[in-house]
């Protein structure tokens, strides 16, 4: 089974790259983060004639979560990260898709830190340790999957001396981030390339991208039901190399369920 996740940063305007990389890569399952598009301007059809069916959790302008699976509808169990029912941005979508429950996460950015956004984003990740750890007790197979922004450790981002004040890479996010995977959750793209510089990230300013200055901030989560079913992992960085490309490349695991569906 082949999960991708990929911040598409505006759906409107990169869906022939999106159509592109899907009818290339056709993955199983594609999590989809910052949509920036309303519930109703989700381009269905589309994404329809690719041999994908969706849901998603539009917002107008901001944010956005989607979950594609080939030639079926995913079958939704949650929309929005519990927590707080007076969070209205759409950040958060659960659907289970062949025997597997995908979580599809956009996690906030959090600058200027310190500050709102920066006390928002350390709030929401809070919440999402607190949900993780009840999809953990389940026992269910679930991948966590999307743009965490959040670089774990120094090898994830390009210079880190530069970043320490960023709310990407703040002692307090990254806290949080070895909280939650100290549940039990397997970094899915750390553990098939230890110790290796390996970006998902290029921002578009200062040739980025050619320089590789990139950051690794989208993330594939698995549960203890999953980490024996991890085969491969990889970063589609060809994607972020093409025209109008999102400042995001494609990032994707395969799980062997033969055993495990």
């Amino acid at each position: 089974m082949l999960i991708a996740t990929f911040n598409v940063n505006g759906i409107t305007s990169r869906l022939p790259a999106l159509l592109q990389w899907l009818g290339e890569k056709q993955p199983d399952v594609a999590c989809l983060q910052e949509l920036k598009a309303p519930q109703e301007k989700f381009p269905e059809a589309a994404i329809n004639e690719a041999g994908y069916q969706a849901i998603w959790h539009g917002q107008k302008s901001w944010n956005g979560v989607a979950i594609l699976a080939r030639g079926e509808l995913p079958l939704e169990v949650g929309r929005g990260l519990p927590g707080d029912p007076d969070d209205e941005q759409s950040r958060y979508i659960e659907a289970v898709v062949n025997g597997v429950l995908i979580a599809c996460l956009y996690l906030p950015n959090g600058n200027p830190a310190p500050g709102p956004k920066f006390d928002y984003k350390l709030q929401w990740f809070e919440r999402l340790i607190t949900h993780a750890a009840r999809l953990i007790d389940s026992g269910a197979p679930v991948v966590l999957a999307g743009d965490f922004n959040v670089m774990p450790t120094d090898i994830d981002v390009y210079k880190p001396e530069r970043w320490v004040n960023d709310a990407l890479f703040r002692p307090e996010t990254r806290d949080a981030f070895h909280r939650l995977v100290a549940q039990g959750w397997t970094d899915s793209l750390r553990t098939m390339f230890p110790g290796e510089r390996i970006y998902t990230f290029w921002d578009y300013f200062r040739n980025a991208f050619g320089r590789d200055a990139g950051l690794r901030i989208d993330h594939l989560l698995l549960s203890p039901a999953l980490s024996g079913a991890l085969k491969a992992a990889g970063v589609d960085r060809d994607v972020r190399a093409r025209e109008k490309p999102s400042d995001h490349a494609p990032t994707w695991i395969e799980l062997a369920l033969d055993s495990k569906a």
